[in-house]
């Protein structure tokens, strides 16, 4: 015989969070780190690596073999050799360059040779980064602990950086020739290229920010250094260069065109 009285659910146990729907717990968002010290055990992860969030699940993962030191090093010696490099190459073609326009000339060779090496090896390999050991490899592993994007093939961070090598460093590399022998064109093309720079540095910093502040999304390391040095510093020059050099262009354009607006009104007067 069917039992047919009606059935009183029993009460929730206490702790049991899916009958009280009116309990949230959210955990307290991360605060800006202080501690300026570098980590000096990166494999101490229940991960097994150095990356925010702990947790994070990296396929194919290898440690870098190389202390960060030398890393850090042998980056400062190739950016020293771009740059006396192209200085001494463009007072032999142009004895006579001012410094202002030496210094215009070294930025954006510089920048050619990161953007489309040193990015483009990124672009390139953005699906293996966590498992490569080579110099640039292990230069972007470490600089992943300052954004852990650059290791997950993160859609926005593999398409600006993509960019970044296929236009931004051919172009850097002409426009640092065109400063050099001080063509015409280097005004408007330098404007480009600067605004081109400065724009996906503004999207980079919006989207880091934006994941944080709505999705809670961490990743940097906790180590402050990681966020001021490696990703504030480091990609903050793009901004403050950039910038300069633009203000530059427009002032020169603008002295061209004044130039010429007189020369016309002599003409018509005469």
């Amino acid at each position: 015989m069917v039992d047919r009285r009606p059935r009183v659910p029993s009460p929730a146990p206490v702790g049991d969070l899916s009958t009280s729907p009116q309990l949230v717990l959210s955990a307290p968002k991360p605060q800006r780190p202080t501690d300026m010290s570098i980590s000096s055990s990166p494999e101490a992860s229940m991960a097994g690596h150095p990356y925010n969030p702990p947790d994070l699940a990296l396929p194919g993962y290898m440690p870098n073999k190389t202390s960060v030191p030398i890393l850090l090093v042998c980056f400062a010696v190739g950016v020293s050799f771009v740059c006396s490099t192209t200085s001494t190459l463009a007072r032999m073609v142009q004895p006579s360059i001012g410094r202002g326009r030496l210094l215009t000339a070294v930025w954006f060779m510089l920048c050619g040779c990161i953007h489309l090496f040193f990015e483009g090896y990124f672009a390139y390999h953005n699906a293996a980064i966590p498992g490569r050991v080579d110099l640039f490899g292990q230069l972007w592993k470490e600089y992943a602990k300052s954004d852990t994007r650059y290791l997950t093939r993160d859609s926005f961070v593999v398409c600006m950086e993509t960019v970044t090598a296929v236009a931004w460093g051919p172009l850097s590399f002409l426009v640092g020739w065109l400063v050099v022998t001080d063509s015409p064109f280097r005004h408007p093309l330098q404007i480009l290229v600067s605004l081109g720079q400065m724009y996906g540095d503004v999207l980079y910093y919006a989207t880091f920010f934006f994941d944080e502040s709505v999705y809670d999304a961490v990743y940097c390391r906790p180590e402050a250094v990681y966020f001021w040095a490696y990703f504030v510093m480091m990609n903050g020059f793009w901004i403050v260069i950039p910038g300069w050099i633009i203000i530059d262009s427009v002032i020169e354009t603008a002295k061209a065109f004044r130039f010429v607006q007189k020369g016309e009104k002599v003409a018509k007067q005469a």
